[in-house]
């Protein structure tokens, strides 16, 4: 469904909402891979961080109105937690993608084996 403003990612939709850091970085492209697969399994909806950090007020809505929010950052820069903390929205289930032991490197290439690693922090709970 389509909103006045031309917007199609605030549908209604499921209760679990996933955010993903997808930073310039193999850990960025990691967290955004993980959450694709996430979604594509019907674990929760990718959702539209950069849609939060521009302040999107039906997104926002949206947001606020999940059951529950999972975040995924790549890095101790925490930008995904940071946009969530900016914007009042709290955060049920985090992972930080650096703290499970793979190393941040300036490319972007996210390998099978980490975003299947992240993918199970997710679903422990982690």
């Amino acid at each position: 469904m389509e909103n006045a403003q031309g917007c199609t990612c605030s549908t209604n939709g499921p209760a679990r909402l996933i955010f993903a850091c997808s930073g310039g970085s193999n850990v960025g492209q990691i967290s955004n891979q993980a959450a694709i697969e996430l979604s594509g399994a019907g674990f929760g909806k990718f959702y539209c961080l950069a849609g939060l950090g521009g302040d999107v007020p039906v997104m926002l809505e949206t947001a606020k109105a999940a059951d529950e929010r999972i975040v995924i950052d790549g890095c101790p820069v925490q930008c995904a937690r940071k946009v969530m903390e900016r914007t009042g929205l709290p955060i049920d289930r985090y992972v930080l993608i650096t703290d499970l032991g793979i190393k941040k490197v300036p490319d972007l290439v996210a390998p099978d084996d980490d975003v299947e690693t992240v993918v199970r922090a997710v679903l422990r709970g982690e």
